[in-house]
């Protein structure tokens, strides 16, 4: 019996090898952000929310940019190669892909976490409120 799972085939192993591996390229997920930030991180971690959000709560260690503020004069302040990592409320928001687009279309190394706000707090972790 064919289902809607199985009308049409999985791609072969080599080709699910390389979609996958690419997507890691693209995203992280708030599991290795908030490791990494207990590590001493070697990214920059963007809430690209509105300053009223960012204050109500937000990943410890963000830094607030909402993505409409993302300039290339604003981004002169870190240093060149920085990796950035964006995130927004959650799957329901588009603005960490607004805020990484911004960042590409800078020339700027860029990764989205995968889940955002909701994400962060679906694994437990802690938010800051406040500047």
């Amino acid at each position: 019996m064919t289902t809607a799972v199985t009308e049409i085939p999985p791609a072969s192993p080599e080709a699910a090898i390389a979609h996958f591996s690419q997507e890691f390229t693209f995203e992280t997920d708030c599991w290795d952000v908030n490791d990494s930030l207990a590590r001493g991180a070697d990214f920059v971690l963007l809430d690209v929310r509105s300053p009223a959000l960012f204050a109500k709560s937000h990943v410890p260690g963000a830094i607030n940019l909402p993505h409409g503020k993302i300039t290339r004069n604003k981004m002169a302040e870190w240093p060149e190669g920085t990796i950035f990592v964006t995130y927004c409320a959650g799957p329901h928001c588009n603005g960490a892909a607004r805020g990484a687009l911004r960042l590409a279309r800078l020339g700027l190394p860029v990764k989205i976490m995968a889940g955002g706000l909701t994400g962060w707090i679906d694994e437990g972790f802690e938010l800051q409120a406040g500047e």
